[in-house]
């Protein structure tokens, strides 16, 4: 099983931390380098001024001995074991200044008059056996020139200065532990300011998941829209895919409802003919019918999703024959009240659709219309006018006589699962699923007052098509 993914502010902050213990790194490197450079040379310089002064000073005997000047450069050349010590060497010449006392200095071969070197760490040795020291030396080649013409002599020789280790390693180290304390401050102080600018940068991220938990626990229905243009297509693929669930859910509960409300019918004329006695021919032939009439229903819900709408080239659909089949099933289910329907229908009045679309419009407004009607209903049916070369619409109408529906009403009673009169049997979906219907064909649906019936009148317009 593999391990927890590090959190967004472990891996920045690891990241962050890497990225700046290699640069703190690189950058302490680099400026102990430079220091280390400039105190090397600062020596160099140091040294070479002690040697110039020592020379200028001092003079060479006719005996080849070299005269140190009475007051030498730096005190500690007549203390001995200072740590800064001279020497002049060559073939007939060999000076120690008193600081030497007691110590063996490493020579040095010829050097060319004006060369310079820098040599070191070295070792001195102390003839008493104490411990070995540490130096650095710079020599100087110097041609001593003594007389004029005949008696003018050239005596070469190499003047050294010695200075031990711990000045120099002392500055090194003072400003090592000065460096790397100031750096390792900076350090914590920018991972401090990078904790700040994380929880500050990702504070969009902490309030999506909020949002989302929100959701997830049903306290809100969707994600804001105000977050970061960065963040924004993820909270709108959030909120789309909540959408579509919601929609899809909200499909499937309405297919099932759909379908439980068209089976209504059948059902019912097959309770009614057996509640009735009807002959034993004449019911298994009811039963063979609606039994079809059911596979049919089953067979449109289930493909309705895909199959609903306005099509460019549907087959026109006689509306009489439907029509008549639907009424006879519902004068089978209300026989009790005697309804009388009724038929003014255009013979050339066509719905250019799927046959279940027809079935269910018809099937629900009629059935409507039977459940509030006190004796008749009328349906009507003609083509509208369409323009030459489109096909014609169709204008729909079923009135009943019944009580009617108040104006006021009418929005509340198309809303899926609204009764008009809750002591009246239904599931309130039939006019919905007209309604649906309707509005996939982009027509119109009517609810106003029958002038000639009296009751609610429900007027369906299907416009021309192409």
């Amino acid at each position: 099983m593999a391990g927890r993914a590090r959190s967004l502010v472990a891996r920045q902050l690891l990241a962050a931390s890497l990225g700046l213990i290699a640069f703190l790194g690189l950058t302490g490197f680099a400026l102990d380098r430079a220091f280390t450079e400039t105190a090397t040379n600062s020596l160099r310089a140091r040294l070479k001024s002690y040697a110039s002064a020592y020379y200028a000073g001092g003079e060479i005997s006719r005996s080849l001995e070299f005269q140190e000047p009475n007051v030498p450069p730096d005190p500690r050349f007549v203390q001995p074991g200072s740590g800064l010590y001279a020497s002049a060497t060559g073939p007939k010449i060999d000076w120690t200044s008193p600081s030497t006392l007691g110590r063996d200095l490493p020579r040095i071969g010829t050097l060319a008059a004006g060369q310079t070197r820098l040599d070191g760490p070295m070792d001195v040795v102390d003839k008493a056996g104490g411990p070995t020291e540490r130096v650095y030396r710079f020599a100087m080649g110097i041609i001593w020139e003594d007389g004029s013409g005949k008696n003018k002599r050239e005596i070469p020789f190499v003047f050294n200065v010695f200075e031990n280790t711990a000045v120099l390693n002392e500055q090194i180290s003072v400003f090592r532990l000065a460096l790397w304390r100031y750096l390792g401050l900076a350090a914590l102080l920018l991972l401090g300011v990078q904790m700040l600018a994380l929880r500050w940068s990702l504070q969009p991220l902490r309030r999506v998941m909020r949002e989302l938990s929100r959701v997830q626990r049903g306290q809100a229905e969707g994600m804001s829209g105000s977050h970061p243009r960065e963040l924004a297509p993820l909270t709108e693929s959030i909120n789309a895919f909540i959408v579509s669930e919601r929609e899809n859910l909200d499909r499937y509960r309405n297919t099932v409802s759909d379908l439980a409300h068209s089976l209504k019918t059948p059902l019912a004329v097959l309770r009614s003919s057996l509640d009735n006695g009807v002959h034993e021919t004449a019911l298994r032939e009811e039963v063979r019918n609606q039994v079809q009439r059911m596979s049919e229903i089953v067979s449109y819900q289930l493909s309705r999703g895909i199959s609903t709408g306005h099509q460019l080239f549907a087959a026109p659909l006689e509306i009489e024959a439907r029509a008549e089949g639907i009424v006879t099933s519902l004068e089978k289910v209300y026989a009790g009240k005697r309804v009388l329907c009724e038929f003014e229908l255009d013979p050339g009045a066509r719905f250019h659709g799927d046959q279940g679309d027809l079935m269910e419009l018809l099937g629900n407004l009629l059935e409507n219309a039977f459940k509030w009607a006190h004796q008749r209903v009328l349906l009507t049916a003609h083509s509208d006018a369409a323009r030459p070369n489109r096909r014609p619409g169709l204008l729909l109408t079923v009135e009943d006589d019944g009580p009617g529906i108040p104006p006021d009403q009418v929005d509340r009673l198309l809303q899926r699962g609204v009764r008009g009169d809750e002591r009246v049997q239904g599931h309130g979906i039939g006019l919905s699923i007209v309604q649906n219907i309707v509005r996939s064909y982009h027509g119109e649906l009517n609810v106003d007052a029958s002038k000639e019936l009296g009751g609610a009148r429900f007027s369906v317009r299907i416009p021309p098509g192409l």
